[in-house]
């Protein structure tokens, strides 16, 4: 059974402008997006900066309000639910956000951060040392010490501070998580510890998770599936077990190798994309990624191709289904025939 459920989901910015403030015109950031995430499952949603990732994870948990669409959570509809009805889901769905910097109070201690949470959804039903030991069992866990709870944000380092805000999600035992890019800015000596410790909670926890990053190779590593945004839309859903190999798109073609590879020796099509991202405000007709697809037809630039299944995949594209797609890549660490 699907824990989440998204239909036909869009997210509209609107613009503002004159002198009676009126809506001119809108961002595009969310454009009819369909999926659904199984219990147990980690779904990873790549793309380029601006594609929609992070508004689309916010969409999930109510934190921005979709425009239109649907979000089921264990078949039950919460897009049209109030704050009041919202405030089980709340504790069922959690977030980690990007920036452990801006994302915790500086004014607050860690065990007042943590403190709050538990108190709002009523995970500890008394203070005290009911709630200090959980507190101290949550550092544990995310492999913080347990006196260190009553420092402040400044004192820790990214890594730290990522830390406590994963302690933060995990305090009202959450099923789903999203994780917006979670890892992106820390040093990378520190990305792995951290991926590391979400994996590894992820198996104890039995957790859900979407994660969000801008990173292939992240993404290969840490989910089963992957869906990859362009300009809104999702223009492919893959397998992350064989994903060199099973990618069709050409725009996750051109992702893929720009990825850094793991064997020096290793030779692949290097995929160099011409011209910007069309801008959200104004989309083109059509596909999106047109304007920069050396695949593109000119239906490409009329009609936007449906994600459907191609090659046992689903896949936005007109060439995948006229058979133009690319060949498969060489896989990182094996030689290809040009370079044997």
């Amino acid at each position: 059974m699907s824990l989440i459920e998204v239909r036909n989901l869009v997210k509209k910015f609107p613009i503002r402008g004159g002198v009676l403030n009126r809506v001119v015109n809108n961002v595009h950031a969310v454009r009819g997006v369909t999926f659904d995430i199984a219990s147990g499952e980690t779904v990873g949603v790549v793309g380029e900066s601006g594609c929609g990732k992070s508004t689309l994870g916010k969409c999930l948990i109510r934190l921005i309000e979709p425009t239109e669409g649907l979000v089921a959570y264990e078949g039950e509809e919460i897009t049209g639910l109030s704050h009041s009805e919202l405030m089980p889901y709340r504790r069922k769905m959690q977030i980690v956000f990007q920036d452990p910097y801006s994302s915790l109070n500086p004014r607050l201690t860690v065990q007042a951060t943590l403190a709050e949470a538990i108190k709002l959804h009523g995970v500890v039903k008394q203070s005290g040392s009911a709630m200090d030991d959980y507190i101290d069992e949550l550092m544990r866990q995310v492999g913080l010490r347990p006196d260190d709870k009553v420092k402040f944000p400044h004192e820790f380092s990214g890594g730290q501070r990522q830390r406590i805000g994963i302690a933060r999600a995990l305090s009202v035992r959450p099923d789903f998580i999203v994780a917006d890019e979670p890892v992106s800015a820390l040093d990378v000596s520190i990305q792995a510890q951290v991926l590391n410790l979400m994996k590894k909670l992820r198996e104890e926890l039995g957790l859900t998770m979407m994660f969000i990053s801008h990173d292939l190779k992240v993404v290969e590593h840490f989910c089963d599936r992957v869906l990859v945004m362009y300009l809104g839309y999702v223009v492919e859903e893959v397998r992350t077990d064989d994903l060199d190999n099973t990618a069709q798109h050409p725009y996750t073609r051109a992702l893929l190798g720009a990825n850094p590879i793991d064997d020096p020796d290793d030779r692949r099509p290097l995929v160099i994309l011409q011209g910007d991202v069309p801008s959200p405000i104004n989309p083109p007709p059509g596909c999106p990624f047109a304007g920069r697809c050396p695949l593109v037809m000119d239906r490409c630039r009329e009609k936007m191709p449906p994600l459907e299944v191609k090659n046992g995949a689903p896949v936005a594209c007109w060439a995948v289904e006229d058979g133009k797609a690319p060949e498969p890549l060489t896989r990182a660490g094996s030689r290809s025939p040009a370079s044997a």
